[in-house]
């Protein structure tokens, strides 16, 4: 695995210097929005049931949820795989949750090994799993694994921030802005944090949410 590892804010100061080089607009969102944040979360096991239950739900639906899986000891495969349907659906998940949760536990996904691939390995063994889509795959890969050049193209703040930037005449569809974004390469995951930092700044700005 050749890609470049986010460690923390130095590395997407140096990935943000590198895009300003790349293309110029990504000067005026650095300069609008300040110094983009790492947003790099622990992986393994735990993240994708997070990503799971997360689904679909309100933020705090899924921390109550969440919280209630985690009381209930259910966060390891071998937990998943003994509970009962009926203990699954008294934390509040929904019927295909509590089969997705399961075909998790059934995966028995090497994280260790995963953290030595490449993006496009891992995102294809996430995908596998039922209930494990290409975004779910690519954020795992970018946040929990801080790949600098993993880009989750089909996220509509994402689609959107880039929108605003490049003062696009409609939000870029998924395969647009991955065309779009093949020129920020090897770091593509580093424009993601600066494409949603700029939307944020201009929902706030436009007082919007």
């Amino acid at each position: 695995m050749t890609e470049r590892v986010i460690l923390g804010p130095g590395c997407v100061a140096e990935g943000a210097a590198a895009l300003c080089l790349i293309e110029p607009r990504f000067g005026h969102a650095l300069a609008a929005t300040g110094p983009w944040p790492d947003r790099l979360r622990a992986g393994g096991f735990g993240a994708l049931v997070d990503a799971i239950v997360s689904q679909q739900v309100s933020v705090a639906s899924a921390r109550a949820i969440g919280g209630r899986v985690a009381a209930a000891g259910l966060t390891a495969p071998d937990a998943i795989r003994a509970a009962t349907d009926e203990e699954l659906r008294a934390c509040g998940l929904s019927r295909p949750k509590a089969r997705y949760l399961r075909a998790l536990a059934e995966a028995e996904i090497d994280f260790e090994a995963l953290a030595t691939q490449d993006s496009d390995a891992v995102v294809a063994r996430l995908v596998e799993v039922p209930g494990i889509g290409r975004w779910t795959a690519e954020i795992y890969a970018l946040f929990s694994l801080g790949r600098a050049d993993a880009f989750p193209a089909g996220d509509l703040a994402l689609q959107e921030g880039a929108r605003m930037l490049f003062e696009l005449p409609a939000r870029p569809t998924e395969r647009a802005l991955r065309d779009l974004a093949g020129a920020w390469s090897p770091w593509r995951g580093v424009a993601a944090r600066g494409l949603w930092a700029y939307y944020a700044h201009e929902k706030g700005r436009e007082g919007i949410g």
